[in-house]
């Protein structure tokens, strides 16, 4: 199981890349500084920064509810277009204005998010494409998509079983609360 989809969270995240970034960036290149955050924060933590789900596409390994919010037309209410644009020319997106959501992430997470762009913020769209089909969950999906289990991204990173099943076993529990909790608002 995976954590359950927090667009504020993903949002957020994105949002934090694309004010490092000056406000603007490709989105394929913001996708894949988004995987490489959150598969460090799961090797990390045992738990992911923008809560997505991750598949192997043409492309390399992508955050695929991101994805689907930057490609697909979305409800104008949306939390996600309230601070970040559709794709503009040359595929990139920008912020809206200057103000980031608040209370979404922690310091650490926001740390993390820097360390990212500290070491590969500076690389072009295609440069990071290539570096992530290079990573050993990556899969050739051959023009589809293929699943990435959060216990594969543990696996190559060389976690134990016995660590990702505690993981696994961590974000079942959390993720049961929450359907507990919000089942009684």
């Amino acid at each position: 199981m995976a954590q359950k989809f927090s667009q504020e969270k993903a949002t957020a995240a994105a949002a934090f890349f694309l004010k490092l970034r000056g406000g603007r960036m490709s989105y394929l290149k913001l996708i894949k500084l988004l995987y490489l955050a959150d598969r460090l924060a799961l090797d990390r933590w045992g738990f992911s920064i923008t809560t997505d789900r991750y598949v192997s596409m043409d492309q390399g390994p992508m955050v695929s509810n991101i994805y689907d919010l930057i490609t697909q037309d979305q409800e104008q209410k949306s939390f996600w277009s309230r601070f970040i644009s559709p794709p503009l020319g040359e595929w990139e997106v920008q912020l809206k204005s200057d103000n980031l959501p608040e209370n979404q992430l922690s310091r650490a997470e926001e740390k993390l998010l820097q360390e990212i762009f500290g070491t590969y913020g500076t690389w072009n769209r295609w440069k990071l494409r290539d570096f992530t089909h290079d990573l050993p969950e990556w899969q050739n999906p051959y023009g589809t998509s293929i699943p990435i289990q959060i216990s594969e991204i543990l696996k190559v990173q060389g976690a134990s079983d016995e660590d990702i099943d505690g993981v696994i076993k961590d974000l079942n529990a959390a993720e049961s609360a929450n359907n507990l909790l919000g089942s009684r608002t």
